[in-house]
């Protein structure tokens, strides 16, 4: 019998599956994330392969294996690239990973139309325009560093920013700013009834002023890609209707609303497949995008796991093959 494999690897997490002819999960295995632009190609190749060697647990006979994953462009790097080629001979499948870009599993996952649009805001942002199923263009997509508008990554940057402009500009510091020094101070933050300690009534300008300091050493000394931490207390201050935070969804859902409809022709009518925890129905950001893009074949995306194990189905088996179920 033969199966083949899939894998969704993001900035926080890692999953893989292995799935028979007949579109059945017969195994399942998840690690920590492997995003080779925010963990070093070693670690990143090294967590890919150990989730799948725990998928397979033992079976052999692996006629295809794609890996969607965020960052792949780093493989453009040959010394990279290498990296991941040893571990996939480590685990006996040299020369049968296909690696693509984290969005193609994700819009594979939630249609099986062969051309449309993906949209993706979890850690990082990226739209890509997906033609036969694989990525014909791009906008965004740049990383922490030059990019990722409307991400969690930078959902939790406007966060720390907003609360450093209300440090130091005298502003009350109730709401969104008190729960991102309380989350970012950690217990010692918070009293006994469970309210942030930080508020204007207790915070001298000298305080603030050293608060603020001690806020910007904090977030320069963990990695960027921690900043996403701060993304919830937004989606909460702006349900509970703070404008700060409202103004920061706004502008998020804004950005990603032009990022999609950048990747697609004018009257296009094809499936616009939205990705990632921002845009949650749940979401305030993912509630807004869904208003700016009224009109349009929107679907949702929540397993790209599954889309990663049937594009190595039809890879292996051909455009019948079935699409992966796990029930």
């Amino acid at each position: 019998m033969s199966f083949v494999v899939g894998v969704d690897a993001g900035g926080t997490s890692t999953r893989a599956i292995v799935v028979d002819a007949a579109g059945v999960v017969l195994g399942a295995a998840s690690g920590d994330g492997a995003n080779p632009n925010a963990h070093s190609p070693e670690v990143a190749a090294g967590r890919i392969a150990d989730a799948i060697a725990a998928a397979l647990d033992g079976r052999t006979g692996v006629a295809a294996a794609v890996v969607g994953m965020a960052g792949v462009s780093k493989l453009s790097d040959a010394g990279v690239a290498a990296v991941f080629d040893a571990q996939w001979q480590r685990i006996g499948l040299g020369g049968v990973v296909r690696t693509v870009a984290d969005a193609e599993v994700a819009y594979a996952s939630a249609t099986p139309a062969p051309d449309g649009t993906v949209l993706v805001a979890g850690t990082g942002s990226i739209a890509c325009r997906i033609r036969k199923r694989r990525t014909a263009g791009r906008a965004g997509g740049y990383g922490w560093l030059l990019g990722d508008e409307g991400s969690a990554y930078w959902l939790g940057r406007e966060a720390v920013r907003s609360t450093l402009a209300a440090l130091r500009g005298g502003a009350d510091l109730t709401g969104l700013p008190a729960a991102v020094l309380a989350a970012a101070a950690g217990p010692s933050a918070v009293d006994e009834s469970g309210q942030s300690t930080f508020h204007m009534g207790l915070v001298t300008e000298a305080d603030r002023a050293a608060t603020a300091s001690a806020l910007i050493t904090k977030a320069n000394a963990e990695p960027p890609v921690r900043l996403a931490r701060f993304a919830p207390l937004v989606s909460a201050a702006a349900t509970a209707g703070e404008p700060v935070a409202a103004d920061i969804v706004t502008r998020g859902a804004d950005f990603l609303v032009s990022l999609a409809l950048a990747t697609r022709d004018p009257g296009e009518s094809t499936p616009l497949v939205l990705v990632g925890s921002v845009l949650a129905e749940d979401s305030p950001v993912g509630a807004a995008v869904r208003a700016g893009l009224a009109g349009l074949d929107v679907l949702t995306s929540s397993d790209g796991v599954l889309g990663a194990a049937w594009l190595a189905a039809v890879d292996a088996w051909g455009e019948t093959a079935p699409r992966p179920s796990r029930s």
